[in-house]
């Protein structure tokens, strides 16, 4: 059996989660999609919690639907954070190497040590750092340093910072629906590991994922993300406009989008649409209307965009140009319009990267994210990382299935109980299995005094009661 990832993109219009299955030791490193499901966002605007109730009841209501569909438990939960309150923090720093060779623990010190020589503000904290060059003595732009020879070790990072408040509403969501967080994840890096490959990330792209009510830019260059900038501008603001322009409810607006959500000229036609506040008359609307409104705002958001790109100093690493992805990346047109307004940059409309699983997933620019969350735990990150839970996070690294994580009885109720039958029974599934609490318990004698004593009787106790379970099952099968 694999690990179980379950990925939350949590967006200010819909939470989306998708659980995949994960097989770190199989000759493919496969991963196989075993659940999704999505639902209206509540508690959220603009990129933050707003009401942790209503947050947690959604994510609580989305996951026990995943939980459903995949008719599996959970290993990890990888959570999205927008890039609403993030900062850009680069740092850098030089520590000696005692051995003459660079070994983990002395890229992990490197990375730390630049940390701390940068001042990070009080009401924020890191969630990621991500080293993007690496020099030994004065060889430069080493893409691994790992193995090398040499006395000195330098390390460039891009820090990431969110503001506590943000990440404290989001953990206390994501408790109170039940669930711990593994690792929380920049929306914008978790599309970008979906979506780009690896041409674009060694050239250099400039990611945007179009959502809801946000838009998150991600400037992604050789080994890391190098800057990182966000928009409160969404295609809900299109559905706003259409329902204030042709005054009809937003429910109709949002539909009218969804149907006539082009860029491009059509012939002139006639659609009827309700009053608004008062449903029981209507009016007719010209089609051309509609795609005016769609263009207005979405060539306002562009243009904005590429005027954050081209303040921010880094527009000249993206050789690779645009890549769009997310929900309003599905707007036709939007590619020759974001072509002619990043002047003339190589612009691409990406889906999440397909595996095994249902088709339907990867066909939606929307899931990005979730899905970049999954990849994300299953290791699909940069070569070197210091994760949101200040752990070294590198490529080489062999993922596997973490304590098991006990799911609360809203989840557990979900989960097909099978009992095999007397005929076909087999050892695999009849013999008990120990539980993740005394599992959890027994790893930690493990670690906490390493008595081989104490651990061979904890072991022993582990088989007695294995057998005993073991028997008494045979006595209910007679």
């Amino acid at each position: 059996m694999g690990t179980k990832i379950l990925g939350i993109d949590i967006g200010s219009t819909q939470i989306c989660a998708v659980m995949v299955e994960h097989e770190p030791r199989s000759l493919e490193n496969t991963i196989k999609v075993i659940g999704m499901g999505t639902i209206k966002s509540q508690g959220l605007k603009k990129g933050s919690i707003t009401n942790i109730e209503l947050a947690s009841n959604s994510i609580k209501s989305v996951v026990s639907s995943v939980v459903r569909t995949a008719g599996i438990k959970f290993d990890k939960v990888i959570v999205s954070i927008s890039g609403k309150d993030a900062k850009n923090i680069n740092c850098k720093d030089v520590v000696n190497i005692p051995e003459k060779e660079v070994t983990i623990k002395q890229i992990e010190r490197a990375i730390s040590s630049a940390e701390y020589k940068v001042k990070i503000p009080h009401d924020y904290e890191i969630l990621h750092t991500l080293p993007y060059n690496f020099k030994v003595d004065e060889q430069d732009n080493i893409e691994d340093p790992l193995g090398m020879n040499g006395t000195r070790l330098e390390v460039q990072a891009h820090i990431i910072a969110v503001q506590k408040s943000a990440i404290m509403n989001l953990r206390k969501a994501i408790e109170k629906a039940g669930l711990k967080a593994d690792n929380i994840v920049l929306s914008g890096y978790a599309s970008a590991i979906s979506t780009l490959n690896e041409d674009e990330k060694a050239l250099g792209t400039v990611l945007i994922d179009l959502g809801g009510s946000s838009c998150n830019m991600v400037i992604h260059s050789g080994n890391s993300i190098r800057y990182n900038d966000f928009l409160s501008v969404g295609s809900l603001n299109i559905t706003t406009d259409i329902s204030t322009v042709l005054h009809t409810p937003p429910a109709v607006a949002e539909e009218v989008k969804i149907k006539y959500g082009t860029l491009k000229p059509r012939s002139n036609e006639l659609i009827v649409l309700p009053d608004l506040g008062d449903e029981n008359s209507s009016h007719e609307v010209d089609i051309s209307v509609i795609i005016n409104v769609i263009y207005m705002r979405v060539e306002e958001a562009l243009m904005i965009l590429a005027k954050m790109l081209s303040e921010s100093g880094y527009k000249e690493y993206a050789s690779a140009g645009i890549v769009l992805t997310g929900g309003m990346a599905k707007i036709e047109g939007l590619r020759e319009l974001a072509t002619a307004i990043f002047d003339n940059m190589p612009v691409r409309i990406a889906r999440p990267r397909e595996f095994s699983g249902s088709i339907d997933v990867f066909q939606d620019p929307a899931n990005s994210c979730a899905i970049g969350l999954c990849l994300y735990g299953a290791g699909y990150f940069t070569p070197y990382e210091i994760d949101s839970e200040r752990k070294l996070r590198h490529k080489d690294e062999i993922v596997l299935r973490p304590n098991p994580f006990v799911a609360t009885k809203e989840f557990d109720e979900h989960i097909p109980q099978t009992i095999p039958s007397n005929n076909s029974a087999n050892l695999d599934d009849v013999m008990p299995k120990v539980q993740p609490k005394q599992k959890m318990e027994l790893d930690l004698k493990i670690d906490d005094n390493g008595d081989k004593d104490v651990l061979k009787e904890n072991i022993a106790l582990e088989k007695v009661n294995s057998v005993s379970k073991f028997m008494n099952y045979l006595k209910n099968l007679f």
